[in-house]
């Protein structure tokens, strides 16, 4: 994807309104329960910081986060060398960022996982780039999360994203490179693709494929309004995933505007009741066909923060997992993050 096409993406989500989301807080349930937020975001794009000072306010207003995993955003990139290592700048970036905030913060370990990117399409060729992320992490790199989200409608994806790539020739060996190098892969893809992702998870039963986003149900553009319909589709998409081992979920992402509930569009941000109405019929499908140990709740900060605040985006997973048993809340929580990132819980 290119920078002209990040930019749009960026353009179309909701703006975070400060003002706005000061307008409704609440006390924090259960405090003591660990959290490993295993999906969030440092970046530094025009008009748009998000990086260690804001993501430490946000994780700290209540919540038990003990440790964070980076997923790619395209940021701080190289801007010279070969094109398929700029985005090692990224790793290089955040590696840093990690180190200097564990001498601040040593409660939380930020960005103790990261996941950064490379372009499947090198083939076999991406091997360079896996082993220059994997020295630049000192340590931290965990995964890859390659660009692979698509829409033939320019309502739900205003960019020029290349069609296609999982299905293509060349992303088999990538993903090969990746399996054989023990790192993960995410996969960030709309519901419409998750029968291509499928596929791949057949095709490579020893690589562990984390779907981000609650494997991306829409509600804009062609699917306003036939949320029902919609459902009964990304549902039969979800049973086909949850029966491959090797898959996992993050639960979460659905405050972007791609899900088309609109909390944005409120005079007052939702509570974590409204959240959980709109978001449990899927989250909890989700706990029922892959189990809890291959389901982590997953914040996606800064993006889900134009629609609610990490204080009651977290009530809300808590108040959807509280009839299930401590071990099952502790596999949500903290304990698939920790297995399937390999992180080292204090």
């Amino acid at each position: 994807m290119s920078d002209d096409s990040i930019q749009a993406v960026l353009k179309a989500h909701p703006t975070v309104r400060a003002d706005w989301l000061a307008l409704h807080s609440e006390t924090i349930i259960d405090p003591e329960l660990p959290i490993v937020d295993p999906h969030h975001h440092f970046w530094d794009h025009p008009g748009d910081r998000y990086l260690a000072t804001e993501t430490v306010l946000d994780f700290s207003t209540g919540h038990k986060v003990l440790s964070t995993v980076h997923v790619q955003c395209r940021t701080m990139y190289r801007e010279h060398g070969p094109e398929a290592l700029k985005p090692v700048g990224e790793t290089e970036f955040v590696r840093r960022a990690a180190e200097q905030s564990a001498a601040s913060n040593p409660s939380l370990q930020l960005c103790a996982g990261i996941v950064g990117t490379v372009d499947l399409l090198l083939g076999h060729d991406v091997q360079p780039a896996l082993e220059a992320h994997i020295e630049a992490g000192g340590g931290l790199f965990r995964g890859i999360r390659p660009t692979v989200v698509w829409h033939e409608s320019r309502e739900v994806l205003p960019s020029g994203a290349a069609q296609g790539v999982l299905t293509a020739a060349p992303t088999r060996a990538a993903l090969s490179c990746i399996q054989k190098m023990g790192l993960t892969l995410d996969v960030w893809a709309f519901f419409t693709q998750l029968k291509d992702v499928a596929q791949i998870c057949r095709e490579h039963p020893d690589l562990t494929v984390v779907i981000n986003h609650t494997g991306g149900p829409l509600g804009i553009g062609p699917y306003k309004g036939v949320r029902d319909q919609v459902f009964a589709e990304w549902r039969s998409r979800i049973e086909e995933l949850a029966a491959l081992p090797n898959t996992v979920i993050k639960l979460g992402g659905l405050a972007m505007r791609y899900a088309g509930f609109g909390f944005n569009e409120r005079t007052v941000p939702p509570s974590s009741g409204d959240l959980v109405a709109a978001w449990k019929p899927y989250m909890q499908l989700c706990v029922d066909l892959f189990g809890p140990q291959r389901c982590m709740f997953e914040s996606n900060f800064p993006v889900d923060k134009a629609m609610c605040s990490y204080g009651v985006l977290w009530n809300a997973y808590k108040k959807i997992a509280a009839d299930l048993s401590a071990t099952d809340r502790g596999h949500l929580f903290s304990g698939t993050a920790a297995r399937v990132y390999r992180l080292q819980l204090d």
